[in-house]
């Protein structure tokens, strides 16, 4: 969402990274000469600018056609305010903790519900999307993290109806958790993290995407 300079051009191409296409407002000179001779990328990896993201509208309406009509309602859009999140866990989140569940709650919100995203170092690792039940969206994105779960923040589109998606993001190293809260068992959720020394946030507002 800004111009791509050198230095992060340079952390885009450490090894063990794999990028197709970058999107951006602009591109520094010496970004572009990074991004084009990478040996493995050369001239495959594709760059789009895109100017003028500052100046796009935020309004705007949601479509989804139902059998015999068409739901309409407001886009997903609203502005988080940190000061309502609460931290609700005897452990307070650390700053990096802190750091990854702002990333990741904004990635969650745009994951297909029920969605469970696993964020470590400002970088999404695992995703569980479009499940059923929010368990299995943990296992599968417990499952896509593999080693990288050691450390992460697990990030839940909605509340944890049971204790169950904590002890399966401990069971993989996950160390802090955020979610909207507001379930009947969020006692039982809260415990949960004290005992597997969790840090939670609750946001107070849920992303639903259908």
């Amino acid at each position: 969402n800004r111009e791509v300079d050198v230095k992060t051009a340079e952390r885009l191409c450490e090894p063990g990274r794999f990028v197709e296409a970058l999107i951006a407002p602009a591109f520094a000179e010496g970004a572009l000469e990074v991004l084009r001779t990478k040996p493995k990328w050369k001239n495959n990896v594709r760059l789009l600018e895109v100017p003028g993201w500052d100046n796009a509208g935020r309004l705007g309406l949601d479509y989804r056609r139902v059998t015999g009509g068409l739901l309409v309602q407001e886009r997903d859009i609203a502005e988080e305010n940190e000061q309502d999140w609460q931290v609700v866990t005897e452990r307070q989140p650390t700053d990096a903790e802190m750091h990854d569940m702002r990333f990741g709650w904004k990635v969650c919100k745009h994951v297909k519900s029920n969605a469970i995203v696993f964020v470590k170092e400002g970088m999404t690792v695992g995703v569980g999307a479009g499940q059923m039940s929010r368990l299995d969206s943990s296992h599968i994105a417990a499952y896509k993290s593999g080693d990288r779960s050691q450390g992460a923040v697990v990030c839940s589109d909605a509340f944890f109806p049971f204790r169950d998606g904590i002890d399966e993001a401990a069971k993989v190293g996950v160390t802090a958790a955020i979610q909207p809260g507001g379930s009947r068992n969020d006692a039982e959720v809260i415990a949960a993290c004290n005992e597997h020394g969790i840090a939670m946030v609750f946001t107070g507002r849920r992303h639903f995407k259908h």
